[in-house]
């Protein structure tokens, strides 16, 4: 219980001096720019420290406790989904199915049955929920809703169990721990979404899919990728059981597959016309606008990293 080994420790250490860090900026700024409304930033700051506290205690406590967490975060990221999308009324009965799907998903992780665990979802209950809504008997809107419900599923519980899958790999760099593989992928990921962003706020002019997301430039995406792929090479050995060049490529691959989450989601809400998918986070928005990027780089740097040291 709390034991946390010392470069995850030190990686704990450096994310809180850089909230603290945040936090002085914005207590500066809003001093000097009274007519401002910083509003929203401060509910940002506010959140990542409740977020980033959260995730540290369940990180640095017993494995099961925290996997019981990524599940519940599953649980939240369904429901919401399933709260933004159209569907109907008979759906309820199969939906019920999708939920039951979360506490057997964690169970094959928990019990590490990868050979459950790969397939579970994307072979049982893809086949599964189409055969319960037959069995009720609406073919209205069949096609729509069963599209619907299978990718539900597939982001909210598959995609995220990866984050829970890496806390019970056999450990392969002793001073980083089983949580260090967690940290990693959670710091890069968030850390990739900021470069991008910033880079593209500093020299962003080319705009690479303006109906989907107008602010995302080739100028923010390649600066992004390459900030992260570069921080990765030192980040990767130290808390990871990938070297400095494998490192490399797992930053450049969370960098781009980071970005393509984000557009995914972004397409979501434009094509529900909401800015957000939901109030939990408060500025922020729903779970699944602070996840977008995670859905993806999730499996993905799972898959990477199981096929060189697994």
């Amino acid at each position: 219980m709390f034991n946390v080994p010392d470069h995850s420790l030190y990686a704990m250490a450096l994310v809180g001096l850089i909230l603290i860090t945040a936090t002085l900026a914005y207590l500066v700024i809003s001093r000097i720019q009274r007519d401002t409304d910083h509003q929203e930033l401060k509910l940002r700051i506010q959140s990542w420290w409740w977020i980033i506290g959260a995730f540290f205690v369940v990180l640095a406590s017993n494995i099961h406790f925290a996997l019981a967490f990524i599940g519940f975060l599953s649980f939240l990221a369904l429901k919401e989904f399933l709260s933004i999308v159209p569907g109907r009324q008979t759906d309820r009965r199969a939906i019920f199915w999708l939920y039951l799907s979360i506490p057997l998903q964690y169970y094959w992780v928990a019990t590490q049955w990868y050979g459950m665990f790969i397939i579970f979802i994307p072979v049982y209950i893809f086949l599964f929920i189409p055969i319960r809504m037959v069995l009720i008997g609406d073919t209205k809107g069949f096609i729509k809703s069963a599209g619907i419900l299978n990718w539900a599923v597939m982001l909210c519980v598959f995609s995220i169990s990866h984050l829970g899958y890496l806390l019970v790999l056999p450990v392969k760099n002793s001073e980083a721990g089983a949580i260090g593989l967690v940290l990693y992928l959670l710091f890069t990921t968030q850390f990739n979404d900021v470069c991008q962003y910033v880079w593209g706020k500093l020299f962003g002019k080319h705009k690479i899919i303006p109906k989907v997301s107008p602010n995302k430039t080739w100028q923010g995406f390649i600066g992004g990728a390459c900030t992260t792929a570069t921080l990765s090479c030192f980040v990767a050995p130290a808390l990871t059981p990938l070297s400095t060049l494998q490192g490399a490529g797992a930053g450049l691959l969370i960098a781009v597959t980071g970005f393509f989450g984000d557009l995914v989601i972004s397409s979501v809400k434009r094509d529900l016309q909401i800015k957000d998918t939901g109030v939990m986070i408060p500025g922020h928005g729903g779970i699944l606008d602070r996840m977008d990027s995670l859905l993806y780089t999730s499996p993905l740097f799972f898959h990477y990293l199981y096929y060189l040291h697994y």
